[in-house]
């Protein structure tokens, strides 16, 4: 007796705009940025990825992982050596090593997701090609449904301004064209940088404390940047202690648990509504 075994097929555009097409589930994944192997992970596909980019710290699995490299550089010999049937970087990421890859018929998928609603999308092209399609469904609907849960609870609260700080030691923080700036948007927040010309701009102490926002959030790993801003008593984040600490890879990362970052950034502004 025979049985019809159905071909496999998954054709997609990248954001880059190019066509990537497979005819059987990639299963040696490389993944050259961190929020990538989270969404591998996230779709059913971890099994698949051979190797990644250092920084790929999660899920804990993810870390120890082959490095094929750093946001620097990637190295192309332990690359090859994995034999990748696809290759998943991030934006022009590498574009130069990624030529000389694609020469020996590797495809390549770019994401570069530009708004949250993007991140499903991302989600459910990557189970395609992996062929974990329902479990890639499962996690795209499960965003979707979180992000529209809090697009609607939080559209019609009180503004707050905000302002986002980059680690403890400089006043770095981010522009509109950021992850963190559709996050502070999303839950009701004015970012107070988020018409600077640079998309990561580093501010005057003078300019911020002009700005005297409601709520500042750090992304430090420990409290020196509160200390400073105690010099400040009269900016209002200061003055009603509504200094918080978030981690980064949280609102940073382009990947599935970037809703959990954003929940807790909305609670954080909730709090300075409700005091």
């Amino acid at each position: 007796m025979f049985f019809s075994i159905p071909a496999f097929a998954c054709t997609v555009v990248d954001d880059a705009g190019t066509t990537v097409h497979l005819t059987q589930p990639a299963q040696h994944i490389i993944s050259l940025a961190p929020h990538v192997t989270e969404t591998l992970f996230a779709i059913g596909a971890g099994r698949q990825v051979v190797g990644v980019i250092h920084g790929s710290d999660y899920p804990p699995e993810a870390r120890g992982m082959k490095q094929v490299g750093d946001y620097q550089d990637i190295d192309l010999e332990t690359i090859l050596r994995l034999h990748p049937d696809l290759i998943i970087t991030w934006g022009q990421s590498f574009s130069r090593q990624l030529i000389t890859l694609k020469k020996f018929g590797i495809p390549v998928y770019v994401t570069q997701p530009r708004q949250l609603e993007d991140l499903p999308r991302t989600m459910k092209q990557l189970g395609c090609l992996a062929g974990t399609e329902k479990t890639a469904q499962a996690a795209a609907d499960d965003f979707s449904h979180h992000l529209a849960a809090l697009r609607q609870h939080y559209a019609q609260q009180k503004p707050v301004t905000v302002f986002y700080q980059i680690g403890s030691y400089s006043l770095m923080t981010l522009n509109k064209d950021s992850w963190v700036n559709q996050v502070i948007t999303l839950c009701g927040g004015h970012n107070v940088f988020a018409n600077a010309t640079m998309i990561a701009p580093e501010v005057s102490w003078e300019s911020a404390i002009a700005a005297n926002p409601q709520v500042i959030i750090d992304s430090s790993n420990n409290d020196q940047w509160k200390t400073e801003w105690q010099r400040w008593p009269t900016v209002a984040a200061v003055k009603n202690h509504f200094l918080f600490t978030i981690n980064p890879d949280l609102l940073e990362r382009a990947g599935p648990r970037l809703l959990e970052g954003a929940a807790q950034v909305c609670r954080y502004l909730q709090v300075a509504r409700l005091n």
